[in-house]
């Protein structure tokens, strides 16, 4: 068995999940590049020498199929980056039901099932790293945003809690809590914000989205990915069960 880790990264094929596994090939690791979007992903996989896969995280079976793959094709799964996501904006009356479904399966019960299938390995190899995508709203609230905020503040209960069970073997579990990263879906945000709020792209910038950082400015998603392999490094063995804030100050409000 390769003494190379290997890392999975969901929604990889584009924004943070893309600068995460850019940022973990770079750092020497294999990279297993999970989306729905085939071309951008088949193409990022090509790029850093990794491979794609194609998965439904919303379902149990496509979660489960997804750590199978990887598993029969490399024999080991050292890191899990859960990242996938999607966001709707919509106050809690219009909120839409079977969105309210679909984000929760696939911002919170696909990472519990994911770390599930996964941590029996890393507890056998006696080394693991889970790294959940998770954002300040795993930390404050906004409206507008029930599902999503819901999904990162359970995000965080699950990430304490596996790492208190992970600790005794070797596994570090942390969240990374950015706040708006230049992303296609943080682009998205900001036309359905200006909708809701009735204002232009310009004022969600500014009025909105940078109103409550120190630092005016937008992340860049290779800030996360870089954070991300600090968390696979030696020096974050004693890292763990924490909320890692890349906010611009945007929670010290």
């Amino acid at each position: 068995m390769s003494e190379q880790h290997v890392a999975l990264v969901t929604g990889a094929a584009s924004g943070i999940g893309l600068a995460a596994a850019e940022a973990l090939a770079a750092s020497g690791r294999l990279v297993a590049l999970a989306d729905v979007n085939c071309e951008a992903g088949e193409a990022a996989a090509k790029r850093l020498g990794g491979s794609f896969f194609r998965a439904d995280l919303s379902t149990r079976a496509g979660c489960k199929a997804l750590t199978d793959s990887v598993l029969d094709k490399y024999g080991r799964c050292d890191i899990l980056v859960n990242n996938a996501g999607i966001q709707h904006v919509s106050p809690i009356e219009d909120f839409p039901e079977e969105k309210w479904d679909f984000i929760i399966s696939l911002m919170l019960t696909a990472p519990f099932l994911l770390t599930k299938y996964l941590w029996p390995g890393m507890k056998k190899n006696r080394w693991g790293r889970v790294i959940n995508i998770n954002s300040v709203h795993g930390l404050r609230a906004s409206e507008f945003k029930a599902a999503y905020v819901t999904a990162k503040h359970g995000l965080t209960g699950l990430t304490k809690t596996a790492a208190l069970e992970g600790g005794p073997h070797g596994i570090t579990v942390n969240s990374i809590c950015p706040a708006y990263v230049r992303t296609p879906l943080v682009d998205g945000q900001i036309d359905a914000q200006a909708e809701t709020h009735g204002i232009d792209r310009e004022e969600v910038i500014s009025d909105i989205m940078l109103k409550k950082a120190a630092i005016k400015r937008m992340i860049e998603p290779s800030e996360v990915g870089d954070l991300v392999v600090y968390l696979c490094s030696a020096s974050a063995v004693c890292i763990t069960g924490t909320m890692l804030t890349i906010d611009c100050g945007w929670t010290a409000n």
